[in-house]
């Protein structure tokens, strides 16, 4: 707060004197507050958000937001025939290179590219969570999105819930093993259009595998909450147990689509379970 000018010496000198002694007393205030605010980070809080923020959703991909047959049927396809042509066009770029690279060193220093594609390919035969992979297959995904030959399909109540929980002042997130670029793009060309501003973060492995449960409390605090304020939503149990030994709240779904058999029960795990995002009470 900007001081008052006084018009006669002695009211300005006393007026001076009652500033500082506020300033002082506001700067003992801001050390308690600050003695607080730590004492909070040590426990997990963050003072900032305490009691005046709402639930962070963090969900998954795959089987989450998007059928899992979109990426095994669309995706991983489109990347595997797609892989030999991107590595000989880009293969000597750095931020390709590096990936290639970390993989020829993994395999016991394989020296030549095509090798290193046929690794890649069956790995993606496997449904590997590599991160190299998951970095390559993002950019070669960039060019198909780019040239349309596709388009990211979620199931008809991801988006309206999206935008509900985004409205009323949830913050959302994503938490796949797919590459951040990837999930971006995913994101970015959806039947619906761009969702990318919907969101405050996107993680991948690089924070750590999705069954760590370091990996989420790492998340929590990227996003500046506590784990006790982030939901996560997967349809993964031994991840939502992950989740569940960090601290977070956890919300089992289980789309008919992709699990004909209800998982309820022992199946669950303990987990809220939820067959839509319609469903889901943050």
């Amino acid at each position: 707060m900007k001081a008052t000018i006084l018009t006669d010496i002695e009211g300005t000198t006393g007026a001076l004197r009652g500033t500082a002694a506020r300033a002082g007393e506001r700067r003992a205030m801001d050390g308690r507050a600050g003695n607080r605010g730590a004492m909070m980070r040590r426990h997990g809080r963050h003072p900032d958000h305490a009691g005046t923020m709402k639930t962070t959703i963090l969900t998954d991909i795959e089987g989450t937001t998007s059928s899992i047959s979109f990426v095994r049927d669309v995706l991983f396809p489109y990347a595997r025939r797609a892989l030999p042509a991107f590595v000989a066009a880009h293969g000597q770029e750095p931020g390709v290179r590096r990936w290639l690279d970390q993989v020829a060193a993994e395999e016991g220093g394989i020296c030549q590219d095509e090798v290193i594609v046929e690794t890649l390919q069956g790995w993606i035969d496997q449904d590997r969570k590599h991160t190299a992979l998951k970095a390559l297959q993002g950019m070669v995904w960039e060019a198909g999105y780019r040239h349309r030959d596709f388009t990211a399909p979620l199931y008809p109540d991801v988006v309206p819930a999206l935008h509900a929980w985004h409205a009323a002042g949830h913050g959302l997130a994503v938490y796949s093993s797919g590459s951040v670029p990837a999930q971006k793009l995913l994101f970015a060309h959806t039947e619906a259009g761009d969702l990318t501003p919907l969101f405050r973060g996107f993680f991948d492995t690089e924070v750590g595998h999705k069954r760590d449960a370091d990996s989420y409390r790492l998340i929590a605090d990227r996003l500046d909450r506590s784990v006790g304020d982030v939901v996560f939503l997967s349809d993964v149990v031994a991840e939502l147990d992950a989740a569940r030994e960090a601290g977070m709240r956890t919300v089992l779904l289980d789309r008919l689509e992709d699990y004909p058999q209800p998982r309820t029960g022992d199946a669950a795990n303990g987990h809220a379970r939820a067959t839509s995002f319609a469903d889901i009470r943050p």
